[in-house]
Formats: C-alpha cells, structure tokens, sequence
C-alpha cells in the first residue's frame, strides 16, 4: 500500500540534512530516514547521525512518536570510481572543469534512486533531500532541474508516482539556519551547531561559534558566513 502520511528523508548528519528533517516532522505523520556509506574518506557525519536522531526523540516533544526507522545503506561503487576529493587523498580545490574537486559525479542520483528503491518497498512515494542551488559549489545534481527530471525517471522506472521535496533549494545558508530556529526553536539550532557536521575533513576537534569543522574548507566557510548573517539578521 502507498500512502501519503509518511516521507522518507536523506539523512547524512550533516546541517542542511537535519533543517530537512525538521522540515519532514513538521509536515508529515511519520518519518523514516536514510543515510549511505559511499567510502566517503571522512565518517564523521555518519558518527553524527544516531546521535541527531536521539536528540530528535527525545528533545522535541511536538514532533514525539513520529520519527521511525533509519536505515544505512552502502554504496561501494562511488568509492570504487574515486577520484573526488570526499573520496580519495586529492586536494580539495576547482578542478579544470568547473567544478571543485569535491564534486562526486552522480551522487545525488544514486542516492535518490537508491532512496527510491528503499521507499518502494516502504510503500512511500515522498522523498526529502536538502539539494540547494542557493548556496553550494556548483554541483550539477543540487540543481532543481536536476531533481525533477530524477523524479519522472523514477517515477517512471518504478511506475510509481514520487515526490521529491527540496526545501532548502532556494534557501540561502543563512535561511537555512533561520528555517532550523523556526521549527525547532533555540534547541534545533542548539544541536546543529554542537552535533551536525558539514566539514569536508571531517574535523571535530576544532570549534566554533557555528559548530565544528576545519574553517577552511569551502563548506566551513559557507556554513560560517551563514551564521554569521544568521546572527546579524
């Protein structure tokens, strides 16, 4: 049976994963969620999700009862292609076609028709993922049309009607912390900052006013000058 009252998020751990999250408790009755262990060189943010996910369950009472199960899924062909600097020891930096390093091509493809796969089988058909052409590096698959285009393939291809969601697609960084205090007040931004990771090293060690990373990397430095324009609105 398909039915509408429940939503499956890709969940990485990671901020913007976790303002979607919010976003899908908000909205539906029930809410499984998702992550993958693509070889990513850093396994900082999987570390993080069952930790978010507590936190979730327990510290936010209007959204008790309707978190349900989390799977982790692995996707070993990523890793085994390589060449990206989230997968393999390459320098993070813009590459000669455009695009930085860390691009890993295809990512979000996969991960949406491996959720797909997933959702089927769940009898769900609302996906959520926190593509954003807003505020990223470029890559070409968190682009909306990208996202519906993945959509009809799927929909198509497993002749079953999805919904994908993308709530931060037009979000600024800065609204993205923003949309975090507006659904779950100080607490959410409380543990964006003390649990999510963004860093492209995966570094936990080093703090911040807006949570921990390397402060370096280009998404330290994009989820830093978003809460700095957060702080200043």
């Amino acid at each position: 049976m398909v039915q509408r009252e429940t939503a499956l998020v890709l969940f990485s751990g990671g901020q913007d994963s976790t303002a979607c999250l919010a976003w899908a408790l908000n909205r539906f009755a029930r809410v499984e969620t998702v992550g993958f262990d693509y070889g990513q060189r850093h396994a900082a943010e999987l570390k993080a999700r069952p930790k978010i996910l507590k936190a979730f369950k327990s510290g936010f009472p209007q959204w008790q009862g309707r978190l349900g199960d989390d799977h982790v899924l692995p996707i070993d062909t990523l890793k085994a292609i390589g060449g990206s600097a989230l997968t393999d020891n390459v320098k993070i930096e813009m590459g000669t076609n455009g695009l930085p390093t860390t691009f890993v091509p295809g990512r979000n493809i996969v991960f949406l028709a491996v959720a797909a796969a997933l959702a089927y089988r769940c009898g769900i058909r609302d996906l959520v993922g926190g593509m954003c052409e807003t505020d990223y590096s470029g890559y070409p698959d968190c682009r909306a049309e990208t996202i519906k285009a993945t959509a009809q393939a799927l929909s198509l291809g497993m002749d079953r009607h999805f919904d994908i969601h993308t709530p931060l697609m037009r979000l600024s960084k800065a609204q993205t912390w923003q949309l975090a205090e507006r659904l779950g007040g100080k607490a959410l931004v409380d543990l964006t900052i003390k649990e999510t990771v963004s860093c492209y090293e995966g570094d936990r060690k080093i703090k911040h006013a807006w949570g921990s990373g390397c402060g370096k990397c280009p998404a330290c430095d994009l989820r830093a000058k978003g809460y700095e324009k957060y702080l200043a609105r």
